[in-house]
């Protein structure tokens, strides 16, 4: 269990710092993070961290795959981990 938990950690900083990037360097009109890029972090367990900075900093807000897909990915890893808790 305190694998999983570390997991979702690090995962869900990973994914709140590469969204900050991603907003700073789209600000400054330079080399961006793929969408595919920050939706895999999303799915693969990062999906509170990004949901966090998508409303922090505004970005990705306006995008389906985003929103959309972020809520649902909070959902599926909440599945996930009730499942190994009960």
């Amino acid at each position: 269990m305190e694998l999983l938990l570390l997991y979702y950690i690090v995962t869900n900083l990973l994914a709140f710092v590469t969204f900050f990037l991603d907003k700073r360097r789209a600000k400054a009109n330079a080399w961006r993070i793929s969408e595919k890029t920050l939706l895999t972090l999303v799915w693969i367990g990062g999906a509170f961290g990004a949901y966090i900075a998508m409303r922090l900093f505004r970005h990705k807000t306006l995008k389906p795959a985003f929103r959309l897909g972020v809520p649902i990915a909070i959902l599926v890893h909440a599945g996930i981990t009730a499942y190994f808790i009960f």
